[in-house]
Order: C-alpha cells, then structure tokens, then sequence
C-alpha cells in the first residue's frame, strides 16, 4: 500500500479509509480527508531568514552545519535550540540544500586510525596550492591536531615547499599550544614522506621541540586523512567561493580564512563544534574522578 500511496501523492491512511468506506467498515466517502499538505509550521517564517543568512554567506555549507551554525548564533541571543531535521526541512522547501553527492568511493579502504582521543597526542602536517587567476601560486604548509582539528600554526608564500618552512610551522605550533621551546611531552608529527618533511635537518630539528616524526606509507595518502580531509574542505569552503586575482591578494585573505575555519567551522566528528569551540568546551569539562 505504502507504494500505492506514494505514487498517488496521497497518505496511506487515506487509502485505508478509502478500502474502509468501500467494505462498508469505517466513515462514509464525505468523510473522507482529504490528501495530506505540505508540512509547515508557523514559526517557519521566523527561522528562513536567519537559514538564507547563513546559506548566502557559506554558500557549501549542508543542513547540518548550516543547523549548528543558527544554534550557535541563537544561543548567543539565548533562543532555543532548533533541531536539524526542522533545517533540512525548511532548506528543503525554499530549494536551499546541496545538490546531493554522487562522487565515488576509493575502492581500497583504509583502516588505520589517525584520529586521536586527547589534543596534543599527535598532530599532523600537510602542503597545498592555492592557484590564482594570473596563474600565480600560493603554497601553503600547516600543521593540525588530529583531535580537536585545529590549525595551530600556517605558512603561506609563493616559493616552493621547503624544509625551512616544516620547520617553522613547528616551532609555531609549539609555541602556540604550550608558549615554550619544546613540548611538555613527546608529540607525534605525521606527515607524508615529502623531501621537505623527509630531509636530514627537519628530522634532526624536531626531536629539539620534543616531536616524533612519524611517515605515511608510500603512495597511501589516507594514512594522512586528517590533513588530507582539511585540505579538501578548506579549498571547498574558503578557496574556491573567493576572489582569487593574484597571490597578494589570496595572501591577505589566508589569515582570516584559517581564524573562520578554527572559530566557526562545524566539524561531525567534535558533535557538530568548531575545533575552538571543541577546545573550550575540554577545559570547561570538570575534570574526572
């Protein structure tokens, strides 16, 4: 019947008083109700506003990050809490959602886990191009928790990737996680088997701020799915919807790209948080018996 009623855009209940009516068992055919409308509330109205807001302005954003997105900002004027389903309705009714993903998936899976319990157990690092318009190129190398997933420190120019800059992006990362010239315990550093992650003075340099160098397999960049991952969605979200002219100009926007992404950036993996959110909520945790 379920089949029946979908192809006849009618609820199965009213086919079920239709087959009543007609066995002489239940309401007579004026009774019968009629075929079941959109859903909406009243409240709709209130809440598309605020949903276009935030959709004009992340424009690849899916209902879900768009939903914590508008809680975080009615949590600041202490409104409730609307739930995610209610978004992708309402998306859905004023053609706002995504066009739905039909990519496909790597037929070798991976099985190893980067992911990490606790912050500070292993970071991450990686390199990217950021093409511009003039056919200039920016190179951009970071290094990321693999648990909150934060980007504690950059590098941006429009050299190649060297080793100098791995190296400075560790000093930073060291800096800004425990404001001292070396880990308080040893941190494990992955990263892929690059020249400038692999080279002599880099491998020799870490064990100075108490990281570890650990490397991916050869040709198994999964292994290194967390970097990987952010550099996917940072290109998606923040690259590819700017201006992109020449490399001063993507230069000038990196910094604010990076601080959006650690302060706003809802991730599924930290319940939806942003990793600074994710970061605070830990230290705001009592801390277990």
């Amino acid at each position: 019947m379920k089949a029946i009623a979908e192809t006849l855009g009618v609820a199965r209940s009213n086919l079920a008083e239709r087959v009543k009516s007609v066995r002489g068992e239940g309401a007579s055919s004026s009774a019968r109700p009629g075929a079941r409308g959109r859903y909406c509330k009243a409240a709709d109205a209130e809440v598309l506003p605020q949903i276009r807001s935030i959709v004009d302005g992340r424009t690849t954003y899916g209902y879900r990050r768009v939903a914590a997105v508008l809680n975080r900002l009615r949590g600041e004027q202490s409104l409730p809490a609307i739930n995610h389903k209610r978004v992708y309705r309402i998306m859905g009714q004023n053609g706002l959602l995504l066009t739905r993903h039909k990519g496909k998936h790597p037929t070798r899976p991976h099985e190893g886990k980067v992911i990490t319990l606790h912050s500070n157990t292993r970071w991450a690092s990686d390199g990217f191009e950021i093409p511009c318009w003039n056919k200039e190129v920016v190179r951009v190398t970071f290094v990321i928790d693999t648990c909150d997933r934060e980007i504690i420190s950059w590098e941006a120019s429009t050299a190649g990737f060297s080793g100098e800059s791995v190296r400075n992006v560790m000093v930073l990362a060291v800096e800004a996680r425990f404001n001292a010239p070396a880990a308080p315990k040893p941190i494990e550093f992955l990263t892929d088997n690059g020249s400038a992650y692999t080279a002599k003075e880099t491998v020799a340099f870490a064990p100075s701020l108490n990281l570890l160098p650990c490397f991916t397999p050869v040709r198994s960049p999964e292994s290194n799915g967390m970097a990987e991952s952010f550099v996917k969605t940072f290109k998606r979200d923040y690259v590819y919807v700017h201006d992109r002219p020449d490399a001063k100009t993507v230069l000038a926007q990196l910094d604010r790209w990076f601080n959006d992404y650690n302060e706003w950036h809802p991730h599924k993996g930290l319940r939806m948080k942003s990793p600074r959110q994710f970061i605070r909520a830990q230290r705001a945790a009592p801390c277990p018996v």
